[in-house]
């Protein structure tokens, strides 16, 4: 397989169909903004365990010239959402991952799309309507999608475990079994929410007639969300996180998000100088690992809302810090390791137009199928993200009215010193930060073009969508004596199949300074580059 090359514009996605309609707004004059919307709206229909518009949502956004921004399109606690509110439920020691209860977080990324939409006509003189922008999604879902194999998949393994959660069964199910790969799945509903909110606005779902519908069918799913939730949200323009990297700068989002951890892997892995290693050694792979281990022993000591942070991340970033961290790592044997966080799923995707405006995205509803409820009124699957907080009043991330969930989520963007611009990124909860670290240190450091770099085997620590155990997986097409190395010297091995969803599915886009962009899309994923 070989990167996707083009010049005018391209745009990545783990859904064809998702891509293809980012490239027809670029075809048609839109700008990056414009075209992810689309994007973002279509992946929430063609995706449909992965994805919904009752998610949430991280962009950053590159213009040359500037400054790169973000928006946090990412929900609050409802304002009822109390410890006390559960405990009244008989729910003492956790929140569940299912149902009701679990839908206790404002769905932001409707706002985020609503922002980037505002923000395209005010600075980059976008002109496209909501309407075009959605016009692939509203299709798709009202004409139908052909189901993937993953769907298929993820259907079937989550039919008990979802059974009887309100809406799940006759929304996802047909004929009370899990649709098959290649027939045509429908969803009439949300294709008539999407239509309103073209006609509407995005405000429509927060502070209109749609989120009062939305609100009323929550509540009577068991939610604590109420009307007054959604009308307190508003998706935020945030400064992104920034890391000096010997080849670049490099960004990512602030909290609640593990942005952070991302750069410091990579910040980590710079300062041990990862070069000298090669890109798929028993030592490259054993430095990603501890570097791993030491970020996210600090992700779990300070990341949460920001509003509760008790340390400024930035400070985390300084390269005295990085190098007392990285003169804690040893070459040849394992730090010990601990339980990770509960495993996640989203999607990233990418896009970069012919003017080299950059946009690096994710959205999520979290675990597959979100809480698992799906409204009446609009056929929405909200998110479960709330599920994180603990119901531990000391906890880092305890519950607390209108407070933020903590977010695996995170979208990455570098600029180079050499003149490119890349995004990339991946789904996969703790595997996010490692896999931009593979793809990341493989193009930039190593020389390995998008694709190669994706395609190459990959490994993660601790656990993802789908696999709950914490050890340290390789896709099983790495060198037996990689294996046996990595054993040696301390990690618990463990074996994948050879391109392994777990993995993630990442993707990339550098634009060059020459103007020249070229991409690359995972095998492990139903996607692809789509270029012009």
């Amino acid at each position: 397989m070989h990167s996707i090359r083009g010049m005018r514009g391209m745009a990545v996605a783990p859904h064809a169909l998702a891509a293809q309609s980012a490239l027809a707004v670029l075809r048609e004059g839109g700008n990056a903004l414009e075209a992810m919307i689309a994007a973002a709206a279509t992946i929430a229909v063609v995706y449909p365990h992965m994805n919904s518009i009752g998610g949430d949502s991280f962009w950053l956004v590159s213009v040359p010239g500037k400054e790169p921004g973000a928006i946090d399109a990412c929900g609050a606690a409802a304002a009822a959402a109390s410890i006390d509110w559960y405990r009244e439920r008989g729910i003492e020691e956790s929140i569940p991952f299912r149902g009701g209860a679990a839908a206790n977080t404002v769905a932001g990324t409707v706002s985020g799309w609503g922002a980037a939409y505002k923000l395209s006509r005010r600075a980059l003189r976008g002109r496209m309507p909501l309407a075009r922008l959605f016009e692939d999604a509203i299709h798709y879902a009202e004409r139908g999608i052909p189901v993937t194999a993953g769907q298929a998949l993820a259907t079937a393994s989550k039919k008990s475990e979802l059974a009887g959660q309100p809406g799940f069964e006759e929304t996802f199910l047909v004929g009370g079994e899990p649709p098959i790969k290649g027939s045509v799945f429908v969803q009439k509903r949300l294709g008539s929410v999407l239509r309103r909110i073209a006609r509407m606005g995005t405000e429509d779902f927060y502070r209109g007639e749609l989120a009062r519908s939305i609100a009323g069918d929550l509540q009577r799913a068991g939610s604590p969300l109420a009307p007054g939730d959604l009308e307190a949200h508003r998706a935020q323009l945030r400064d992104p996180l920034a890391l000096a990297h010997s080849a670049g700068t490099l960004y990512n989002m602030p909290p609640p998000t593990q942005g952070l951890v991302s750069l410091l892997i990579l910040g980590i892995l710079d300062r041990l100088d990862v070069r000298r290693t090669g890109p798929a050694g028993a030592d490259f792979v054993h430095l990603c690992a501890e570097a791993t281990k030491a970020a996210f022993r600090l992700r779990d000591r300070y990341i949460t809302d920001p509003a509760y942070m008790t340390v400024d991340p930035r400070e985390l970033l300084v390269p005295e810090r990085i190098r007392e961290i990285a003169a804690g790592i040893q070459r040849q044997r394992a730090a010990p390791w601990g339980a990770s966080r509960p495993p996640a799923d989203t999607v990233w995707m990418g896009v970069v137009d012919g003017r080299g405006r950059a946009v690096s995205f994710i959205q999520s509803i979290y675990h597959e199928f979100g809480a698992g409820i799906v409204l009446g009124d609009s056929g929405i699957n909200w998110q479960n993200r709330g599920c994180s907080f603990a119901l531990d009043p000391a906890a880092l991330n305890a519950l607390k009215p209108r407070r933020k969930p903590f977010h695996t989520l995170n979208p990455a963007l570098a600029r180079l010193k050499d003149g490119r611009i890349m995004v990339y990124g991946t789904m996969g909860g703790d595997g996010q930060p490692q896999t931009q670290c593979a793809v990341f240190t493989r193009i930039v450091v190593f020389g390995m073009d998008p694709q190669s770099a994706i395609n190459a085997p990959r490994w993660l620590l601790g656990r993802t969508w789908g696999l709950p155990s914490d050890s340290l997986k390789l896709e099983s097409r790495f060198e037996g004596g990689v294996l046996k190395t990595l054993g040696e010297w301390g990690h618990e091995v463990e074996i994948l199949a050879p391109y392994d969803d777990a993995v993630g599915h990442a993707g990339c886009i550098i634009r060059d300074a020459n103007g020249v962009l070229e991409g690359g899309a995972d095998p492990r994923s139903d996607g692809t580059v789509a270029s012009f």
